[in-house]
């Protein structure tokens, strides 16, 4: 397995073409894309602490080796459990995104999927995949998942669209491999990944089977152009004198780009769907299950620990804790994250084996679901709480830049004064700030899908007529 150091060191190999606000940036130089890197860095570290060992590490079937849970297929409920626990700690000790988590769940949906159709079909996707597996393991490989299209016009299907490039699709298969065109949005961590895991962003039907297509590439390919999202943060991060001033200095907020494929070529051994209409809406709602429970659930918890501590701690420095209101407060922060990460344990322990036969394991859907839709409407709440606790610091605060001016330090450190001094106040306000005016809320309502998705696969997995004659049995009324 890579230390932390030697995956900073192994991405000194790749040179990506990066965009970022209007320029092209280097990887290894501009200051927000370090926050990738650092980020990946940090969670090879955890991988490498005997206290996290057995949340961050698993022992891989092929090997027999210790191996990153983010490259591990989880063949049981433990192993289900553990990666929500690793999703968990990641957010706890980043305060932003594990960038490998997409890739993680991509990974164990294409094992079950490709599994399937070498079952059905006489393919050979399976035996490719557990190749590229077994060397992503042994690379100790930091990976990245492409799932979301830009998807154009919503109202046409992909076959449809003016422009079928809003979909990543096959334009050419060789003897060698395949070419592919499209884009995938809103892609988290790719440029810092080694590769990226790409699968159909939904199910296609019969006459769309050029855009069910799964692959393996690498960082860097040619054809390849990554072009970052630009936020006030960016630009904060861009102009200030030292990252200690940033509300998460190291890590910063989740970067994700527009992964733009302009005829790239995909060797055969790293296509793992070419064709398959017929297995792709399975295939995204495996993922969909996975991911819902780790990156909807589990990492959102995270999150929220950090907060509720942050929130509870600007309470202590204003010598507010103890008012009934506040604790209120807090105490309803703290049901919402504990709801949400019971229903991340209970997908966990409740999964099961899928497909049949297979030895892949998958979280339960409906706790999932569950998981992912009461964070998505909690954390807002959550939010909402650590600004009124926080109070208008977390907004109007000065920069703490102003400690060092001779000019207003002496003011600055008298009127900002409570019951902590002011560096501390400005500090966790400045962290407040991070997540009450910073990106997070949308990200969390919209990542792992929209609150609406989970509604519906909430409504269409329950099992009405279960319930409906358990209620006409207790009700006396005969079954119709």
């Amino acid at each position: 397995m890579k230390t932390a150091t030697e995956y900073l060191e192994s991405m000194k190999a790749y040179n990506p073409r990066i965009f970022l606000g209007g320029k092209q940036v280097n990887l290894h130089e501009n200051s927000t894309t370090l926050t990738v890197l650092r980020a990946n860095a940090r969670v090879y570290e955890l991988a490498e602490d005997p206290k996290y060992a057995d949340i961050m590490t698993a022992i891989s079937a092929y090997s027999g080796e210790k191996v990153s849970r983010n490259l591990h297929i989880s063949s049981s409920t433990a192993d289900l459990e553990k990666r929500s626990e690793m999703a968990t700690l990641t957010s706890q000790m980043l305060g932003t995104c594990n960038y490998r988590c997409v890739g993680a769940d991509v990974l164990n949906a294409l094992a079950g999927i490709t599994w399937e159709m070498d079952k059905e079909l006489g393919t050979n996707y399976h035996s490719r995949l557990l190749n590229h597996v077994k060397y992503l393991q042994e690379n100790d490989l930091a990976v990245s998942g492409g799932v979301t299209d830009a998807k154009g016009d919503r109202t046409k299907r992909p076959v449809e669209q003016e422009d079928p490039d809003v979909y990543v699709h096959v334009v050419e298969k060789r003897e060698d491999g395949i070419v592919v065109r499209g884009a995938k949005v809103s892609q988290s961590g790719a440029i810092g990944s080694h590769e990226t895991l790409v699968i159909p962003t939904m199910g296609m039907r019969q006459g769309e089977e050029d855009f069910a297509v799964a692959f393996a590439v690498p960082n860097g390919t040619e054809g390849l152009t990554y072009i970052c999202q630009y936020t006030p943060f960016t630009a904060e991060r861009e102009l200030s004198p030292d990252v200690k001033y940033l509300g998460n200095p190291l890590y910063g907020q989740r970067e994700t780009c527009i992964m733009v494929f302009d005829n790239v070529f995909i060797p055969w051994e790293h296509v793992f769907m070419c064709g398959e209409a017929k297995y792709s809406g399975r295939l995204v709602a495996r993922f969909a299950k996975t991911h819902r429970m780790n990156c909807g659930g589990a990492c959102k918890v995270g999150f929220a620990d950090l907060i509720i501590g942050a929130t509870q701690l600007a309470a202590e420095f204003s010598g507010v804790q103890k008012a009934p209101h506040i604790v209120e407060k807090m105490t309803d922060m703290i049901r919402i994250n504990e709801t949400a990460r019971a229903c991340t344990i209970a997908a966990a322990l409740k999964g099961h084996e899928e497909p049949a036969g297979s030895g892949f394991f998958q979280p339960d859907d409906i706790f999932g679901n569950a998981a992912k839709l009461t964070i998505a409407d909690g954390f807002w709440d959550i939010l909402k709480w650590a600004g009124d606790i926080g109070g208008g610091m977390a907004v109007t605060m000065p920069s703490e830049l102003e400690l060092e001016n001779p000019e207003t330090a002496h003011y600055v450190r008298k009127f900002m004064k409570a019951s902590a001094p002011a560096e501390q106040r400005l500090r966790i306000a400045k962290f407040i700030q991070n997540w009450c005016a910073g990106l997070h809320g949308a990200g969390t309502w919209h990542g792992a899908g929209s609150p609406m998705a989970q509604k519906m696969a909430l409504y269409a997995l329950t099992n009405f007529e279960e319930k409906k004659s358990l209620a006409r049995s207790l009700a006396g009324l005969k079954e119709e």
